[in-house]
């Protein structure tokens, strides 16, 4: 594979990572490029356009920095841009929960990463497209939306990783209204849901695996459903997912598809790869095949 001579870095300015952004220049510069292109963003929403005006340039590498909010955003603009899915990505995991990079194994080291941006494998992965906007790590509606909401901007800042938890716990009593699931078609589930989630990879935040035999290139999603109302139940749940397969807890119902449709019996927010979208009560996600191709680490396995 030949060195890369026309690179692009669009950056989260607000997001650290080693040496910060001077140090990832000077990495960049090491690697012989000819030609860099360099884009800041304060806030993920800003990059599209960003990533857009790269492309422009007839780029070899896309180098994205930030966290998986950043990194989605960056990805649905390519997979919706002609010949954005033909450009590399190299992400470097500068956020805070970093998914889509540890789940393909990413390390969070800024000169490990930039080296696999360069000399790494290139992988195709699919992405889920939710109501017409793509996502490479998961979508959720219920729990999983209102915990992301609450933790969104200052207060995941401030406490990283601890925000998820600290808002999560205030939203295990929240009500479970009625959920109507079709998958490919066929109803599958009409009872209440205190969450939904689907998944195109395993692990989620904390390291802990939802979907244990999920992979990103296999051209299905995954979906899981869970029931689970109040401390104790939420608390089993988990420990399922921690020590255990996901799909063993009594509260949690498990499938996979390539086209998911969900109606809800009230509008709840609901997220994508960690950042909060608008109340809906109908979404439908399908999947992407092969839409993006990404920087991955030369030992870094098919079957994750």
């Amino acid at each position: 594979m030949r060195t890369p001579r026309k690179v692009a870095v669009v950056a989260h300015r607000r997001k650290t990572l080693g040496g910060g952004l001077d140090e990832l220049r000077r990495l960049i510069t090491d690697e012989g490029v000819d030609d860099l292109a360099w884009f800041e963003v304060p806030k993920s929403r800003k990059a599209p356009k960003r990533v857009r005006k790269a492309l422009e340039g007839d780029i070899d590498l896309l180098i994205v920095w930030g966290g998986d909010g950043m990194v989605q955003r960056t990805l649905d603009t390519l997979a919706g841009t002609k010949g954005g899915a033909k450009v590399p990505v190299g992400i470097i995991p500068a956020g805070t929960a970093n998914l889509l990079a540890t789940n393909l194994g990413i390390p969070h080291d800024l000169a490990q990463a930039v080296r696999i941006a360069f000399h790494g494998r290139r992988r195709r992965l699919d992405l889920g497209v939710l109501n017409g906007e793509h996502f490479a790590v998961m979508a959720g509606i219920g729990f999983d939306g209102a915990m992301i909401q609450d933790a969104d901007g200052g207060l995941k800042d401030r406490m990283g990783k601890l925000a998820y938890v600290w808002t999560g716990l205030r939203h295990v009593d929240d009500p479970a209204p009625k959920a109507k699931i079709k998958v490919d078609g066929t109803r599958w589930f009409s009872d209440e849901a205190s969450c939904v989630l689907v998944g195109n990879v395993g692990m989620v935040t904390g390291g802990i695996t939802a979907f244990d035999d999920a992979r990103p290139d296999d051209g299905w999603l995954d979906v899981g459903v869970a029931t689970a109302r109040g401390a104790t139940q939420w608390a089993r749940t988990m420990g399922w997912m921690a020590v255990g397969r996901s799909e063993d807890s009594p509260f949690v119902r498990m499938t996979r598809g390539r086209r998911i449709d969900v109606k809800l019996a009230e509008p709840l927010r609901y997220e994508l790869d960690g950042g909060a979208r608008e109340a809906a009560r109908r979404i439908r996600i399908d999947v992407a095949p092969a839409a993006v191709e990404i920087c991955v680490p030369d030992g870094e396995s098919d079957e994750r």
